[in-house]
């Protein structure tokens, strides 16, 4: 039992669970908002401009003792738009933040290795400060030096 716990402390405490469920509980907040903008703001808007007056089930058929939602599926579209679009916008993002880091980091690797001395023999990298080269056993008079 006690070795069940600790995989399962280890499971939980790995850092994609926990981004997930911080995710997950984001995700709940946002679509609250989401659902209040539509239920709230455009589903009234789209109610006034179809000749529903301003209540939202203006657009709903009723045939019998049913009822046709389209208010309601209207809602529901508008909600997925509204959230693929701020989660396009989240990635678009984060990939223009990855690039740019991406490109700060090669820069600086590049600079490393600039900054590397070659062996006057072979042109391989040394160390600075090395007095023979370990590529081709060729002396390096006065140490390796940076450029």
């Amino acid at each position: 039992m006690k070795r069940f716990m600790s995989e399962f402390k280890e499971f939980i405490m790995r850092g994609n669970v926990m981004d997930m469920a911080v995710g997950v509980i984001i995700g709940g907040a946002f679509t609250a908002i989401v659902t209040s903008l539509t239920s709230d703001i455009i589903q009234p808007l789209i109610a006034i401009l179809s000749g529903g007056g301003t209540d939202a089930t203006g657009m709903d058929i009723t045939v019998g003792n049913n009822t046709i939602g389209f208010s309601n599926f209207i809602s529901a579209i508008i909600n997925f738009l509204i959230v693929a679009l701020i989660v396009f916008m989240m990635v678009k993002a984060i990939n223009r933040l990855q690039k740019a880091t991406a490109r700060l980091t090669h820069k600086r690797q590049e600079e490393e290795e600039a900054a590397a001395p070659l062996c006057p023999h072979c042109l391989e990298e040394v160390k600075v400060g090395a007095t023979r080269c370990p590529h081709c056993a060729g002396e390096i008079p006065g140490g390796a030096t940076a450029r």
